[in-house]
């Protein structure tokens, strides 16, 4: 017997659609509406498998891309079943930006991250055993059935339930002992919702590194449990594991950089795969010329995370085409990129601001390129990140604490 009785009436909750476009993803939203309130807070740990995605949102790859936004979500479900009744969905959609912010305030941990990673890949190349065991974990191979039959999920889906996820960081870590950034670094390569902060963060969390010595370690039981009986892996997880620690590194937080603004009436549009939702953008000028700036290909060409990933930019060029009646195309190179913002003839192409990570990086190097042709680029942070992310100096908690202001804000716009 099911535990809450689910509202089928718009589409069967149990498949998701992940065609990545904002007509399917609005389309999955307002189907989940219904379950957004109480029946989410209820059953929202308990991971019903692939073929059954009623209890879940399922909307985090159309967020991660920013196709919708966290805002017009969260504002969506409060119209429906208000902050009382929407509070744990609400939390969820604005951990995403406590993450993004707390790592925008501590750049050097993902410096630190890439750093390690990098030594590590090398260490595989060297050592026979570390990379035969790494082989057995990425292909599915452990013996472990749930940690296999996830793998299989992850690689050919693109998509994990949250505590799956969860379950997954720690049986890598303290069953199999594999480093945990080769763990994140494989998630990154596959997760359709991957972005660095919520992903690199959430790993180090597993391992007890973000909050020191508390770490989360997965047992059978509940696992069991909350796969419906589906595994129970009694006896294969290493239980009594203690948390690591890693050599000191300051993680106090330091300051946002000051928000940009627009100087000219005539401006290009530059979109990337952070940010793939133009109309939400405040932007004081006409917009003669529009581009997406292709994301470089990280994990299988023709896997899940980079056919979305292409196919979404494709459907935001056709958007934007349509909404400021302007040519629209994927740039693939910085070379190409700065041929279109030449030919527009304009002194400054404004783009979303996109947070420390390879958009971040590769944004960098757009912007040397058009400052050497005497344009400006220009990044525009949204309301809502100036808002929640100088909020993320400590733990989840205070910006928890927060919530009801800002969710008051929010349902006043």
């Amino acid at each position: 017997m099911s535990l809450v009785q689910y509202n089928h009436s718009l589409q069967p909750l149990s498949h998701v659609d992940w065609t990545p476009t904002r007509a399917a993803g609005l389309a999955r939203l307002e189907a989940f509406l219904p379950q957004a309130g109480p029946a989410y807070a209820r059953t929202r740990n308990t991971d019903l498998g692939p073929q059954d995605r009623s209890n879940v949102s399922a909307l985090s790859p159309w967020l991660a891309r920013r196709i919708l936004t966290e805002e017009e979500v969260g504002r969506r479900v409060l119209q429906v079943h208000g902050f009382v009744k929407a509070e744990k969905f609400i939390q969820e959609v604005y951990w995403r930006s406590y993450w993004k912010g707390w790592l925008e305030l501590r750049p050097q941990v993902l410096t630190r991250f890439n750093s390690d990673r990098l030594a590590l890949k090398r260490l595989e190349a060297d050592d026979a055993d570390l990379a035969h065991r790494l082989a057995q974990a990425r292909a599915g191979q452990t013996g472990i059935a749930c940690f296999d039959a996830w793998v299989e999920e992850l690689t050919t889906l693109g998509w994990l339930h949250n505590h799956a996820r969860m379950w997954f960081a720690s049986i890598w870590i303290f069953t199999l002992q594999l480093p945990w950034q080769l763990g994140a670094d494989f998630f990154f390569k596959h997760l359709m919702d991957a972005d660095v902060a919520s992903n690199t963060l959430s790993w180090r969390w597993v391992a007890g590194l973000h909050t020191k010595g508390k770490h989360y370690v997965a047992r059978a039981s509940n696992i069991e449990a909350h796969t419906q009986g589906r595994f129970n892996p009694v006896g294969q997880l290493n239980e009594t594991a203690l948390p690591l620690a890693e050599p000191f590194l300051e993680t106090g937080p330091g300051q946002l950089p000051l928000a940009e603004m627009c100087l000219e009436r005539r401006v290009g549009l530059l979109l990337t795969a952070d940010d793939l939702h133009p109309h939400s953008i405040n932007i004081p000028a006409k917009v003669v010329g529009a581009a997406v700036l292709g994301s470089a290909i990280i994990g299988p060409n023709d896997g899940p995370k980079n056919c979305f990933l292409r196919r979404a930019e494709q459907d935001a060029c056709a958007r934007m085409q349509a909404d400021f009646d302007v040519d629209t195309q994927v740039r693939a190179s910085v070379e190409d990129l700065v041929a279109w913002a030449t030919s527009l003839n304009v002194r400054e192409i404004v783009t979303p601001y996109a947070p420390v990570g390879p958009t971040g990086w590769q944004l960098a190097d757009v912007q040397a390129a058009l400052t050497s042709h005497g344009i400006r680029l220009v990044r525009l942070r949204r309301a809502w990140d100036s808002k929640t992310w100088p909020l993320a100096t400590g733990g989840f908690f205070k910006l928890k604490e927060k919530l009801p202001k800002l969710v008051a804000e929010q349902a006043g716009r």
